[in-house]
Protein backbone atom coordinates (compact mmCIF):
# COMPACT_ATOMS: atom_id res chain seq x y z
CA UNK A 1 0.00 0.00 0.00
CA UNK A 2 3.03 2.29 0.91
CA UNK A 3 3.91 1.64 -2.49
CA UNK A 4 0.97 2.20 -4.48
CA UNK A 5 0.86 5.80 -2.46
CA UNK A 6 4.48 6.97 -3.26
CA UNK A 7 4.19 5.54 -7.15
CA UNK A 8 0.81 7.81 -7.16
CA UNK A 9 2.08 10.54 -5.29
CA UNK A 10 5.98 10.48 -7.67
CA UNK A 11 3.64 10.28 -10.70
CA UNK A 12 1.54 13.18 -10.13
CA UNK A 13 4.70 14.95 -9.23
CA UNK A 14 6.60 14.39 -11.89
CA UNK A 15 4.31 13.89 -14.51
CA UNK A 16 6.29 11.08 -17.00
CA UNK A 17 5.42 11.34 -20.41
CA UNK A 18 5.31 7.70 -22.33
CA UNK A 19 6.41 7.82 -26.58
CA UNK A 20 3.57 7.40 -28.80
CA UNK A 21 4.34 3.73 -29.58
CA UNK A 22 4.10 2.69 -26.09
CA UNK A 23 0.91 4.72 -25.01
CA UNK A 24 -1.66 2.31 -26.36
CA UNK A 25 -0.37 -0.73 -24.22
CA UNK A 26 -0.83 1.83 -21.15
CA UNK A 27 -4.36 1.09 -20.49
CA UNK A 28 -3.91 -2.96 -21.00
CA UNK A 29 -0.91 -3.01 -18.63
CA UNK A 30 -3.51 -0.79 -16.08
CA UNK A 31 -6.48 -2.98 -16.50
CA UNK A 32 -3.63 -6.44 -16.51
CA UNK A 33 -2.06 -5.01 -13.07
CA UNK A 34 -5.46 -4.74 -11.64
CA UNK A 35 -6.78 -7.99 -12.34
CA UNK A 36 -3.69 -9.53 -10.35
CA UNK A 37 -4.11 -7.02 -7.66
CA UNK A 38 -7.82 -7.76 -7.15
CA UNK A 39 -6.94 -11.46 -7.42
CA UNK A 40 -4.31 -11.09 -4.57
CA UNK A 41 -6.96 -9.43 -2.57
CA UNK A 42 -9.01 -12.44 -2.63
CA UNK A 43 -6.20 -14.66 -2.44
CA UNK A 44 -5.45 -13.01 0.77
CA UNK A 45 -9.15 -12.58 2.40
CA UNK A 46 -9.03 -16.73 1.23
CA UNK A 47 -5.64 -16.83 3.10
CA UNK A 48 -4.26 -18.74 -0.04
CA UNK A 49 -1.87 -15.66 -0.69
CA UNK A 50 1.87 -16.16 -2.15
CA UNK A 51 3.69 -12.86 -2.87
CA UNK A 52 5.70 -15.25 -5.21
CA UNK A 53 2.52 -16.04 -7.17
CA UNK A 54 1.23 -12.60 -6.79
CA UNK A 55 5.04 -11.40 -8.59
CA UNK A 56 4.61 -13.64 -10.91
CA UNK A 57 0.84 -13.00 -11.76
CA UNK A 58 1.26 -9.27 -11.89
CA UNK A 59 4.36 -9.25 -14.20
CA UNK A 60 3.12 -12.28 -16.61
CA UNK A 61 -0.48 -10.25 -16.65
CA UNK A 62 0.89 -7.76 -17.94
CA UNK A 63 3.82 -8.83 -20.80
CA UNK A 64 0.81 -10.94 -21.67
CA UNK A 65 -1.50 -8.56 -22.53
CA UNK A 66 0.70 -5.85 -23.53
CA UNK A 67 2.10 -9.00 -26.02
CA UNK A 68 -1.44 -10.14 -26.86
CA UNK A 69 -2.17 -5.99 -28.48
CA UNK A 70 1.29 -5.71 -30.21
CA UNK A 71 0.68 -9.13 -32.20
CA UNK A 72 -2.80 -7.61 -33.29
CA UNK A 73 -1.00 -4.14 -34.02
CA UNK A 74 1.21 -6.40 -36.31
CA UNK A 75 -1.54 -8.12 -37.92
CA UNK A 76 -3.86 -5.23 -38.21
CA UNK A 77 -6.26 -6.32 -35.20
CA UNK A 78 -4.59 -4.38 -32.53
CA UNK A 79 -7.96 -3.14 -31.22
CA UNK A 80 -9.99 -5.88 -31.71
CA UNK A 81 -7.47 -7.79 -29.36
CA UNK A 82 -7.34 -4.86 -27.49
CA UNK A 83 -10.82 -4.73 -26.38
CA UNK A 84 -10.86 -9.31 -26.28
CA UNK A 85 -8.26 -8.31 -23.54
CA UNK A 86 -9.85 -5.70 -21.64
CA UNK A 87 -13.38 -8.06 -21.87
CA UNK A 88 -11.61 -10.88 -20.70
CA UNK A 89 -9.59 -8.91 -17.63
CA UNK A 90 -12.93 -6.69 -16.74
CA UNK A 91 -15.00 -10.05 -16.35
CA UNK A 92 -12.00 -11.50 -13.78
CA UNK A 93 -12.10 -8.18 -11.97
CA UNK A 94 -15.81 -8.40 -11.69
CA UNK A 95 -15.30 -11.54 -10.71
CA UNK A 96 -13.13 -11.52 -8.03
CA UNK A 97 -14.71 -7.71 -6.60
CA UNK A 98 -17.67 -9.88 -6.17
CA UNK A 99 -16.05 -12.47 -4.30
CA UNK A 100 -14.27 -10.22 -1.93
CA UNK A 101 -17.59 -8.25 -1.87
CA UNK A 102 -19.10 -11.94 -0.67
CA UNK A 103 -16.38 -12.22 2.02
CA UNK A 104 -15.76 -8.87 3.17
CA UNK A 105 -19.96 -8.25 3.56
CA UNK A 106 -21.60 -11.64 3.88
CA UNK A 107 -23.51 -10.34 0.94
Amino acid sequence: MIGLVVGIVVGIVLQPSLPPQVQPYLPIAIVAAMDAIFGGFRAYLDRIFDDKVFVVSFISNVLIAALIVWVGDLIGVGTQLSTAVVVVLGIRIFTNVAAIRRKLLHA
